[in-house]
């Protein structure tokens, strides 16, 4: 299958993109006035430092940064012909203590990507000094210099989101071990529990699983101790993805995890040309409780498959089991499985995406106790959408397709429809209500915005006259870059403890640690729901997720419970709060 036929007639209109530098990446360092030859002066240009500069890029850098688009942040080919070798050094040890002393390049920085870079002050002089020598490599493609595109949309949703009024009062539950010596010191991203069970289980991605006794949190697994190749960098999206206990894991002891391991540690079952390269590949995993109750865990592991990436973003970030779902039912024990695009997209591979016989940019539906997959590790259900498909036309695990990193999975108890939640470069981040086959549009689309994912994908464009002809499911609400950055996917409230949020869908951004909420009453397929904001506050006194867990980035993340009752949790300070009583403002 082809890439989206709507690209044919938009080549025309396509901006070349001026990989020089993009307008704003060469106004990030017009105040610049080192010459070029005492820059590249005093950068190391011998094979060895460039190669390990190589690889500290890879595991520090490659997450927000590559060399054709700009991602997270932006695009670096070309970067040290337009900044001090001394600019760049101080700017990596510290964006913050840049940007705060007035510096007009990091300012416009932080205009444009409206958060600012994590800080490496740890990192030793001589790494800093091959990631830059490494960069020196990278030289821009000179390019004739062409206007922005006219028709690109500036502000996809200029209208601001307005306040509920809403405060929650949050209370301390626990805090998670440090795992790092340096921000953030921990990697916690995902609270869970066995159904039938009282017992809460919280992930670190950096390998461990915690289970909660007597409210403190004590190791269930290691995943490096039992995972040689196991891997925790680069960047914000890697290490242990996520877990998910079988519906009968008190009896069975069956649970399944997702994590990294470097490149080529073993076959991928999911691969590409071997011309693209490999940066890592994501595992999903069975594991089996030798005695079900057991802890820690003791007992044995299975591989179901695992998939080659082509970056470190966008991976296999969310797997789980429909809770809502009784024996009988066509989801029971069915495992949904989000598989990201890997970065393809950005790293200008856009036809790994969008398609039906590949498996990056997909939400997928398997049986974990079946065998009538071509590897034999796990079961199809006749009752997925292109089950009855031939291999060479349709993946039959593939459940809906066109995302670019499905995440933040949760049921809607109305009517056990799955949500997801999932972010963009330019238009947006959204929450999508996945129906079976469904066609969610990246790389082409991106929230309710077109793309060109031949051209600057950072550019977004009003959908075409014809968009009907191509059945893309729309979200159910979205936000743009002017709102946070990243989406953190939540829960609706269902309980009666806290009455003012009955109803509402909880949700909030990764990195600025906002609040937000939605109706369930506003949701309807490829309609946009309100979405208002919600504050919180600790012992009477409103506060800030920032200044709460004392980080500007908060890696903010939800929870629920066996009663229904919400968490929130953030990964500078490994604390989980329990939400506990809304009142109106």
């Amino acid at each position: 299958m082809k890439l989206n036929n709507e690209l044919q007639p938009m080549k025309r209109k396509i901006f070349k993109v001026n990989l020089l530098i993009y307008a704003t990446v060469a106004l990030l360092f017009i105040s610049c006035q080192s010459s070029n030859t005492s820059n590249i002066n005093s950068i190391a240009t011998d094979s060895v430092s460039i190669r390990l500069g190589n690889v500290s890029f890879n595991q520090h850098c490659a997450s927000c940064h590559n060399f054709k688009q700009d991602g997270i942040g932006p695009q670096l080919a070309g970067i040290t012909a337009l900044a001090s070798t001394a600019w760049l050094k101080e700017f990596i040890k510290s964006p913050k203590t840049i940007l705060e002393s007035g510096d007009e390049k990091a300012k416009v920085l932080f205009n444009k990507y409206h958060t600012v870079m994590p800080d490496f002050a740890s990192l030793p002089d001589v790494e800093i000094n091959r990631i830059i020598a490494f960069l020196q490599t990278q030289k821009a493609i000179t390019k004739k210099k062409e206007k922005p595109d006219p028709l690109a949309i500036k502000n996809p949703l200029p209208e601001a989101i307005a306040p509920s009024g809403l405060t929650v009062d949050l209370q301390l539950v626990t805090q998670f071990p440090y795992t790092s010596k340096e921000q953030p010191f921990t990697r916690i991203s995902k609270l869970d529990f066995p159904p039938h069970s009282n017992t809460m289980f919280m992930l670190d991605q950096r390998g461990i699983l915690y289970a909660l006794k007597n409210g403190k949190p004590a190791v269930y697994l290691d995943i490096a101790k039992w995972k040689p190749n196991f891997i925790n960098t680069p960047g914000l999206a890697t290490g242990f993805g996520s877990f998910a206990f079988h519906p009968e894991f008190q009896k069975n002891g069956l649970f399944y995890t997702t994590h990294t391991e470097a490149p080529n540690s073993k076959k991928a079952y999911f691969n590409y040309n071997d011309s693209i390269k490999v940066t890592l590949q994501w595992v999903v995993c069975e594991w089996k409780e030798a005695h079900p109750g057991s802890f820690p865990f003791a007992g044995t592991c299975r591989e179901l498959f695992r998939v080659n990436m082509v970056s470190g973003i966008h991976g296999v970030q969310e797997v789980t089991f429909n809770p809502l779902a009784k024996k009988g039912d066509e989801d029971y024990g069915q495992l949904y499985i989000g598989i990201g695009d890997g970065g393809s997209v950005e790293n200008g591979y856009p036809f790994l995406a969008h398609r039906l016989d590949r498996i990056w940019g997909t939400v997928i539906r398997i049986d974990p106790l079946g065998h009538n997959s071509a590897n034999g590790q796990y079961g199809i259900s006749p009752h997925n959408p292109f089950s009855k498909r031939t291999g060479a036309e349709a993946l039959p695990e593939i459940y809906a397709y066109g995302f670019r990193n499905p995440d933040g999975f949760a049921f809607n108890p109305v009517d056990g429809g799955l949500w997801e939640c999932e972010f963009g470069p330019r238009g947006g981040d959204e929450i999508n209500l996945i129906k079976k086959g469904g066609n969610y549009g990246w790389p082409i689309r991106e929230g309710t915005f077109a793309l060109h994912p031949l051209g600057n994908i950072n550019n977004v464009y009003h959908l075409p006259g014809n968009d009907s002809i191509y059945h893309i499911t729309y979200p159910i609400a979205q936000y743009d870059h002017d709102e946070g950055n990243a989406i953190a996917g939540g829960f609706e409230y269902e309980e009666t403890a806290i009455p003012q949020l009955k109803g509402k869908y909880l949700f909030g951004d990764i990195p600025k640690g906002r609040l937000f909420m939605i109706n369930i009453g506003d949701i309807k397929l490829s309609s946009q729901a309100p979405i208002k904001e919600w504050q919180v506050a600790v012992d009477g006194n409103q506060v800030t997720l920032p200044k709460l867990c004392g980080s500007d980035r908060v890696d903010l993340r939800f929870g629920k419970d066996e009663k229904g009752e919400m968490y929130l949790f953030t990964k500078p300070d490994g604390k989980l709060y329990k939400l506990m009583a809304a009142y109106q403002q």
